[in-house]
């Protein structure tokens, strides 16, 4: 068998001309400038317009009653004392339970001790 050569046009797409291109714009710095001293500001205190925190609360409460409490019990005495309020949840003192056990696992620098099973100290 022998085999035919036949040639076919082919259509390619233009070359692009390299002068064409247009070279990409070098940003330039931005001037620098004084900066402007700021005067420190003093400490933040706390205040009471500012909502404290569920651990907080219950960091405050654990102080105060001077005794191991259950997160359920300290829920509720936060609740008595004004300082949290659960924002609708169903189970805050589930909620708690779970943030005072990932406080745990700081070790040394954790903000409460476990004192019995289900019962909280501070540290």
């Amino acid at each position: 068998m022998a085999t035919k050569k036949t040639t076919t046009a082919t259509k390619t797409a233009p070359a692009k001309n390299a002068s064409a291109k247009k070279p990409a714009a070098k940003k330039q710095p931005a001037p620098k400038t004084a900066k402007a001293t700021s005067v420190k500001k003093p400490a933040a205190t706390k205040t009471t317009d500012k909502k404290m925190s569920q651990m907080d609360a219950a960091l405050a409460v654990l102080k105060k009653a001077r005794k191991p409490m259950s997160c359920k019990e300290m829920v509720e005495a936060m609740a008595t004392a004004k300082l949290w309020t659960s924002p609708g949840g169903k189970t805050p003192d589930a909620t708690l339970y779970a943030a005072i056990l990932r406080d745990l696992r700081k070790g040394t620098d954790a903000r409460f001790k476990k004192a019995a099973p289900g019962r909280f100290t501070n540290a």
